[in-house]
């Protein structure tokens, strides 16, 4: 049975399910559907048999009598069927779009024609197999309302021949996109300028990261060495005092407490640079980011590093070049990739 909820979204939502014309109009969609495929299948059947392969064929299984029988008697009887089914498709998109004139399905009433270009298309000869893609869309609407009208493995398999045809199409397209634009940037000049306007274009995002990762890994650190920090460098200025011969002699030159002094010199020195390192390390380790009147450190180094003129410095062009060329290769190693291959050998790995 249908279901409800998709027929709402048919075109046969104005319509009772259960009524006689929603019914009407069900299995007239079926019907073309129907004789759409029978149509395109007697002409292929037609054009391979009038063909010299098919001529081939029937001689080889020596049936040249049966083919003879056709090409006398059913062939011109299938150009007949074929003329008149277009007279009934023209009739039949005419009374169509009269419908939607009387029904108002369309906001103008010329807008049918441009809607429906690929049915007016189809009435053309040379375009029968546009005749399919109607054919198509009445059996996908007669699906979403819930109607099986192929089995379901045969919906698998076309959806996935579907994505191996898009796949391999759009993998194509990216591959040549990404090729040409590694070529253009490997043999023209005017690299720098795309790179430097893609760096200027980011600068205050590159600006703001930098500084977060500063603040988060650089202030952790100093919070955790601090106290290491602060005692190594009261050591080095207690030691500096210590090898200071001038300061040595001199106080040595005072009787008695010139040892003392000397002592006291040494230990003022050390807390005094261990006070200095935890004032200089504390802004660091300690980031106030609310206060207005004390800036970010973080902020500004990260603010004067992405204020760096690629132009200038060859090192971080060639940086921010290998960056680009690492990046499109990476994204064409991963279009390269064939999905629907992953698909294959999965379905094969679930078989065993």
């Amino acid at each position: 049975m249908p279901q409800t909820e998709s027929v709402k979204k048919s075109k046969y939502h104005h319509l009772d399910p259960g009524s006689l014309p929603f019914k009407l109009f069900l299995a007239y969609d079926i019907f073309m559907v129907f004789i759409i495929i029978f149509n395109l299948f007697c002409l292929g059947m037609n054009f391979f048999l009038m063909s010299n392969i098919g001529g081939w064929f029937f001689n080889s299984i020596h049936l040249s009598s049966v083919l003879e029988f056709y090409r006398e008697h059913l062939h011109p009887w299938v150009i007949t069927t074929e003329a008149w089914f277009i007279i009934f498709l023209i009739a039949e998109l005419l009374i169509r779009w009269g419908i939607a004139i009387v029904q108002k399905h369309h906001q103008r009433w010329f807008f049918f024609p441009f809607i429906h270009l690929y049915e007016i298309l189809a009435i053309i000869p040379y375009l029968r197999f546009l005749r399919l893609f109607r054919a198509g869309i009445i059996a996908y609407r007669l699906y979403e309302m819930g109607y099986q009208i192929f089995p379901k493995s045969w919906q698998n398999k076309a959806l996935f021949y579907y994505r191996v045809v898009m796949e391999e199409l759009s993998d194509r397209v990216v591959i040549t996109v990404l090729d040409g634009l590694k070529h253009e940037l490997n043999t023209s000049t005017t690299h720098k300028d795309l790179i430097s306007n893609v760096i200027q274009h980011h600068r205050e995002l590159f600006s703001q990261v930098l500084a977060d990762m500063l603040q988060e890994n650089l202030s952790r650190e100093l919070r955790a060495d601090r106290e290491r920090i602060a005692k190594n460098v009261g050591q080095i200025v207690s030691q500096a005092i210590e090898d200071t011969p001038e300061l040595t002699q001199l106080l040595r030159l005072i009787p008695i407490v010139g040892g003392r002094i000397e002592q006291q010199i040494q230990s003022i020195g050390q807390r005094l640079g261990e006070n200095i390192t935890q004032g200089l390390i504390d802004p660091l380790a300690y980031p106030d980011t609310s206060a207005a009147h004390q800036p970010n450190l973080y902020s500004d180094i990260s603010n004067r590093i992405s204020q760096i003129e690629i132009e200038k410095n060859e090192k971080l062009d060639e940086l921010v070049r290998s960056a680009v060329f690492e990046s499109l290769d990476a994204v064409r190693k991963q279009v390269k990739v064939k999905q629907w291959q992953q698909i294959l050998q999965e379905q094969d790995q679930a078989k065993e």
